[in-house]
């Protein structure tokens, strides 16, 4: 009853507080306060604890009888623009037209696009005395993006606000074949729920529409659409002695069909001009995407060198080759809204160590470096303005008792400066035609402060 109690107090924790960041790509790492000590290195072979439901399963058999892990990590990112942004050539794309303006300046703030998150996690495992077999199950979010510029900023017919979250229920098995291998399964049911919203130039669409000289009337949309899907994992560890082990971890991809609604404002328009809009489609309807989040592997050492050093590596690859676009299909007819994305699989490399001072406390560090899959500045936009990234990590843990334990963790990400060419072009019927142009580097950096408890029973 006591286990119950506990699991499902950390179960309501994690599904009310679940939040978001940005990160390489939007896939989120932060699923353990002991591996983000040491920039997650090596978390496919450590198995220190019940997060290795996530990291890898197969290190289930490590842990001695029942467990519950609960962990939150609060992430501060900052991402600053600057740069420049205007409308895009209309005298050009419509020759026939006289007296359209080229391109014309596009006014506003640069402020701040990083959005505060909270990431819970909450892991269990039970491993019965005597058998080979070892259960757990895990609830996180391993995917999301939170940021949101001001309604006013210069880039906002690319992106106003962009909330992606995802919770993911992860139950698995392990079973030990031997001393040295152990093997593990789990599958997901994962949940996604996005919200996108942008400034719309309905100024310039009903120039397009109507005829005339654009003006400056901006609307807004907002996306929102969710989905369930579901997906599998696999572990293998292999302990070559008591003091090194290897392990092998594979998450599989998830294909989502997110369904929803569009919604517009159209600000000051007359009624007459918010007539022509619907009338081309510019109203509330039901919408839908196809988003598919990747699959992963990751190959990690662990290596005792004393009886209180511990060194640990890890690489992980990430396919995010299968993030292609970003399409909006919606109902009403609407012409499609869509982002080319053709994201390229992504490294991440980490290497780490543990120090125990004595048997209560252990001090942790580590340094990772994690490649962005955005290809070039032609690619990036304000939703997701990351770039390569540099981890330097430090934590530490200390057993309360017998039962009870305290891990805490800090880390600062260096992130290199993010180029953005995004250009409206000569076709009104291309992609960021009515966004218009936006040119400039955003200057981003993250730090993440995690607190985990464990309980051992």
């Amino acid at each position: 009853m006591r286990f119950a109690q506990l699991f499902i107090m950390g179960l309501s924790l994690v599904l009310v507080t679940a939040g978001t960041s940005f990160g390489a790509g939007f896939a989120i790492i932060e699923q353990s306060v002991t591996g983000l000590g040491n920039a997650f290195a090596g978390v496919a072979a450590t198995a220190e604890d019940a997060t290795t439901v996530f990291f890898n399963p197969a290190g289930m058999t490590r842990i001695k009888g029942q467990q519950v892990v609960v962990g939150t990590h609060f992430i501060i990112p900052r991402s600053d623009f600057s740069g420049e942004a205007q409308t895009a050539d209309f005298s050009a794309a419509f020759p026939t037209v006289p007296g359209l303006p080229g391109p014309v300046p596009i006014a506003g703030s640069t402020d701040d696009g990083g959005e505060n998150a909270i990431v819970p996690n909450l892991y269990y495992v039970y491993n019965p005395e005597n058998t080979p077999w070892a259960f757990g199950i895990g609830v996180n979010a391993p995917f999301g993006l939170v940021t949101e510029w001001d309604r006013d900023w210069v880039g906002r017919y690319h992106a106003v606000k962009s909330d992606v979250q995802t919770i993911n229920i992860n139950p698995a098995v392990a079973y030990k074949v031997d001393d040295h291998f152990s093997v593990a399964l789990g599958v997901s049911a994962q949940q996604i729920d996005a919200e996108l919203s942008s400034a719309v130039d309905f100024g310039s669409i009903l120039m397009a529409a109507a005829g005339g000289i654009p003006t400056q009337n901006d609307g807004f949309s907002v996306l929102e659409a969710d989905d369930w899907a579901y997906t599998y994992n696999i572990g293998i560890l292999y302990e070559a002695d008591e003091n090194t082990r290897l392990g092998i971890h594979y998450r599989s991809q998830v294909n989502y069909t997110a369904k929803g609604d569009a919604r517009f404002e159209y600000g000051n328009l007359s009624a007459a001009q918010i007539a022509l809009l619907k009338s081309k489609n510019f109203a509330d309807t039901n919408a839908s995407a196809d988003i598919s989040l990747p699959a992963n592997v990751s190959m990690s050492v662990y290596h005792r060198c004393t009886p209180r050093l511990a060194i640990m590596a890890d690489a992980t690859i990430t396919f995010w080759s299968s993030f292609d676009e970003l399409r909006v299909v919606f109902d009403n007819g609407l012409q499609d809204n869509v982002t080319t994305e053709n994201w390229e699989d992504s490294w991440r490399l980490s290497l780490g160590g543990t120090y125990s001072l004595n048997d209560r406390m252990d001090l942790r560090f580590g340094i990772a470096y994690d490649q962005t899959p955005i290809p070039s500045p032609e690619y990036r936009t304000p939703r997701i303005p990351g770039e390569d990234r540099l981890w330097i990590a430090g934590g530490f843990g200390y057993r309360l008792n017998e039962a009870f334990k305290l891990d805490f963790a800090y880390t600062h990400i260096f992130v290199k400066d993010a180029d953005i060419n995004k250009r409206a072009g000569l076709d009104p019927t291309g992609e960021n035609f009515f966004r218009g142009d936006l040119v400039g580097v955003f200057d981003n950096t993250v730090d993440i402060a995690s607190l985990q408890l464990t309980y051992s029973f």
